[in-house]
């Protein structure tokens, strides 16, 4: 009996340990999500009305979805220094999610506005629909409905992807983790933050299978 409640107040406090590291990965994927969203939208309609846009948006999207997440980290938390750029680890996090995702994100719309008909963007201007307005309510709304499944899978990537901050120092769940397993030679940390990522990309899915019933995807 007395091993059993050694072995849960163990738990516990692992619990309550994980947690603070639990919290940046839900700060992080919450602020990518509030950043990348926004922009990936603005920059999508640039790319989409604006061909002068479309030359730098390639390369943007090539490179930032041809190269690891992880180099890039590491490009701003170490390469930026060696060029005499002062950087915050934390504003490295943030900021190199956000541009990585955002990168992503457009591609995702650019698909599903490309696999919109024609004629609907010649009708909305025809009616007098500037290109703003032809955008936000004509062609967006029917893009994102049929990106719903790809967002899910991008967003379910973005909560795993939050363990990468690890490589930059930064206390998240996965470095947590890795600090008790070290120190304790145990195992149920791995089980804990298995069980966080389980539950968050549960609900994830179960957030975006109400948005599909909704548009009756």
């Amino acid at each position: 009996m007395s091993s059993y409640q050694v072995d849960l107040n163990y738990l516990l406090e692992t619990t309550r340990y994980l947690l603070d590291g639990v919290w940046f990965s839900l700060q992080l994927f919450f602020i990518t999500l509030v950043g990348s969203i926004p922009l990936s939208l603005l920059l999508s309609g640039l790319y989409r009305f604006v061909k002068v846009s479309r030359p730098f948006l390639n390369f943007y999207t090539w490179l930032f979805r041809g190269t690891p997440l992880m180099l890039q980290l590491f490009f701003f938390m170490f390469g930026l220094p060696a060029l005499g750029i002062a950087v915050n680890r934390y504003a490295v996090a943030y900021v190199g999610f956000i541009i990585n995702y955002t990168a992503y994100f457009i591609e995702i719309i650019r698909a599903g506005l490309e696999a919109l008909p024609q004629d609907q963007e010649e009708s909305a201007f025809v009616m007098g629909a500037t290109p703003p307005y032809t955008f936000l309510y004509v062609l967006l709304p029917q893009a994102l409905r049929t990106q719903v499944p790809v967002f899910t899978n991008e967003t379910i990537t973005l909560i795993k992807d939050t363990s990468l901050v690890t490589v930059i120092a930064i206390s998240d769940l996965l470095r947590k983790v890795r600090e008790i397993v070290s120190r304790d030679f145990t195992v149920s940390p791995f089980f804990l933050a298995a069980g966080f990522y389980l539950i968050f990309t549960y609900f994830i899915v179960l957030f975006f299978r109400q948005i599909e019933r909704r548009f009756d995807l």
